[in-house]
C-alpha cells in the first residue's frame, strides 16, 4: 500500500529510521576504543571543514544570529569538543581496582533520540553526533522545521565521515519530514533508549513525561553581577560580547545586568559607551510589549535578530550602531517582560543596595526563570565569589569571563557541550554540561571479600538492648557521662 498522508510517512520513517540506528549500533558496539576512536576523529574532522558552509545555511535558514558567530560555534562543536573527549575512555572497561576487587564496564546506552532547535541547529547536530557515537551509541535527530535543510545538511556530511572512517553510517540519521506525530513516535519507540533533548520548555517536558529515559535543559535567564572590585571596562566588554554573540542565541548567555546602586550610573556610562542603548521609559514600555507573547512566552520574532532589527520591529528609535538594548526593570515575574529570557541582545538592568541583596535578587531572578542554569559574576574578591557560588541556585557560576563562552566550556574548563542540564532544581536529569559518560551506562563487577560469618563478626554488642557500635567497646561510658556532668557543673 503506498503512502501519502505526510504524519503517516513521517512514522513510518522514524520507524526504519531506528531499525537502521539499532542494527548500526549493534555492530559498533563490537568494535575497539581505537575503532571508535578513528569514527569520531573522522566526524571531528569534517564538522571542522563543513563549518562556514553549514554557518551559512542555518543563518540563510533560520534568520537567526550572526553567520561568522555560528562558523565559531560549528568548529567548537568539533574541534572544541573533540578535543575534550578525544582521549576519554568510553569503550569496555573503564577501570579496574585490584585492591578493592571492583572492576567498571562501559555499556552504551544503544539508539539515542536527539532533538534539535532552530537557534543553535547546525552545532547542536555535531555535537550530539560526537558524543553519542563516542559512548557507543547510534543517534536519530528530530530536527526543528524551520532548520530542516541545515541540520539535514549536517547530518549527510557526518554520515559520510563515518563511513569513510569504516563505520556504518547508519549511526546518525535524521528525520526527513518532521511533524510533531513523527518527534512524538521517536520519543516512545520502543527500541529508543535515551532522549537528549534540547529545544523550547514545552519539547523538553514531552521528553521527560515520555517514558523514555530523558536528558533535557531548562530555560536559561542567567543573571550577571558587577561586583564592585571588577574591572569594570572589561567586565563590560565580556558582557557585551557575550550577549551580542549570535545575537543572544546560546541559552547561557547573560539576561541582566546587576550592580550595586553606588555604582549605577559608572556602570550605565561604561556600558553606553559600548554600544548599549538604555531606553527611555516610553520605549522600555512599547518594547516591554512586543518581547513576550500574550501567554507570557518569548516573541519568536526577537530571537536571534539585531538591536537595530527589534528596535524597527518594535517601532522604536535607537542610536545608529547600538549593539545591545538595556532595559532598567524594578521587578520580577509576570508585567516585568524583561526578567525572563530573551535569546537577543536585549538586557534587562537591576540595582541593589549590598552584595546580600543583590544575591537575594539573583536567587530570585533563578527561581522564577532559569533555575539550575547559568549565574556570571566579574569581580576581583574571591570572598564574594564563595559567598555567592554557596547560594546562588545555578549549576554554572562563571567568573570574569563571558556567560555564553564560559557557560558552554569555550572560555573556561567546563566540558564543551551545548546541552547544559539544570539538575533537578531546574527539573533536569543532570546538572552537568553533557557529554559521553552521560550516555552510557556502567556496569560495576565485584568479587566478594568477606563471607557472612566475617559481617556477623563485625556487628555491635547489641546484649543489653541498645547497640553499641565496636569502637565504643573499650571505651568507659560511666568515665565519659561523669566529665560531661563534670564540665557542666563548672559552666
Amino acid at each position: 500500500m503506498q503512502l501519502y498522508d505526510k504524519d503517516l510517512l513521517s512514522v513510518q520513517e522514524v520507524r526504519e529510521l531506528v531499525e537502521k540506528a539499532k542494527t548500526a549500533q549493534q555492530e559498533l558496539s563490537e568494535k575497539s576504543q581505537k575503532e571508535v576512536d578513528a569514527i569520531v576523529k573522522s566526524m571531528a574532522s569534517a564538522g571542522v571543514r563543513n563549518a562556514q558552509r553549514l554557518a551559512k545555511m542555518a543563518h540563510d535558514e533560520t534568520g537567526f544570529g550572526i553567520e561568522a558567530d555560528k562558523v565559531i560555534k560549528n568548529v567548537f562543536a568539533s574541534n572544541g569538543v573533540y578535543e575534550h573527549i578525544k582521549d576519554m575512555k568510553t569503550i569496555g572497561e573503564l577501570g579496574r581496582d585490584e585492591e578493592k576487587k571492583v572492576c567498571h564496564i562501559a555499556v552504551p546506552v544503544g539508539v539515542v533520540a536527539g532533538l534539535v532547535p532552530s537557534t543553535n541547529p547546525t552545532s547542536t547536530v555535531l555535537y550530539k553526533a560526537l558524543i553519542a557515537v563516542k559512548a557507543g551509541d547510534a543517534i536519530v535527530f528530530s530536527p526543528h522545521p524551520n532548520a530542516r535543510n541545515c541540520i539535514l545538511e549536517a547530518v549527510k556530511m557526518i554520515r559520510q565521515s563515518i563511513a569513510e572512517a569504516g563505520g556504518n553510517e547508519d549511526l546518525v540519521g535524521c528525520i526527513t519530514l518532521p511533524t510533531m506525530q513523527a518527534t512524538d513516535h521517536l520519543m516512545h519507540h520502543p527500541d529508543i533508549s535515551l532522549i537528549l533533548a534540547t529545544g523550547g520548555s514545552a519539547m523538553v517536558r514531552a521528553a521527560y513525561s515520555s517514558g523514555t529515559p530523558a536528558i533535557g535543559v531548562g530555560p536559561g535567564n542567567g543573571p550577571a553581577y558587577i561586583e564592585k572590585t571588577a574591572d569594570l571596562p572589561l567586565a563590560v566588554k565580556r558582557i557585551m560580547e557575550s550577549k551580542t554573540f549570535d545575537n543572544g542565541t546560546i541559552c547561557a548567555s547573560e539576561q541582566s545586568v546587576i550592580c550595586n546602586e553606588d555604582m549605577a550610573q559608572a556602570v550605565q556610562t561604561e556600558m553606553e559607551r559600548q554600544g548599549a542603548c538604555f531606553l527611555s521609559d516610553e520605549q522600555r514600555k512599547k518594547l516591554g510589549s512586543f518581547i513576550l507573547r500574550a501567554n507570557g512566552t518569548m516573541n519568536p520574532a526577537i530571537v536571534g535578530k539585531s538591536a537595530q532589527t527589534i528596535a524597527d520591529l518594535a517601532g522604536i528609535d535607537i542610536p545608529a550602531g547600538t549593539k545591545v538594548l538595556v532595559a532598567k526593570e524594578d521587578g520580577i515575574g509576570r508585567g516585568h517582560p524583561y526578567s525572563n529570557e530573551k535569546l537577543a541582545p536585549i538586557l534587562a538592568f537591576y540595582t541593589a543596595g549590598s552584595y546580600k541583596e543583590v544575591c537575594e535578587l539573583c536567587c530570585d531572578i533563578l527561581h522564577y526563570e532559569g533555575a539550575g542554569h547559568t549565574f556570571s559574576m566579574h569581580t576581583k574578591d574571591q570572598n564574594m565569589v564563595d559567598y555567592f557560588a554557596k547560594r546562588i541556585p545555578a549549576s554554572r557560576i562563571v567568573v570574569n569571563t563571558s556567560s555564553t563562552l564560559g557557560g558552554i566550556g569555550a572560555s573556561t574548563n567546563l566540558a564543551p557541550a551545548l546541552t547544559l542540564g539544570c539538575g533537578a532544581i531546574g527539573g533536569s536529569s543532570t546538572s552537568d554540561n553533557v557529554g559521553p559518560l552521560n550516555l552510557l551506562n556502567i556496569k560495576h563487577v565485584a568479587e566478594g571479600i568477606k563471607e557472612l560469618d566475617d559481617i556477623k563478626a563485625d556487628l555491635p554488642d547489641c546484649s543489653e538492648g541498645v547497640c553499641k557500635p565496636q569502637h565504643f567497646s573499650d571505651i568507659n561510658m560511666d568515665v565519659i557521662v561523669s566529665e560531661i556532668i563534670k564540665r557542666l557543673q563548672n559552666a
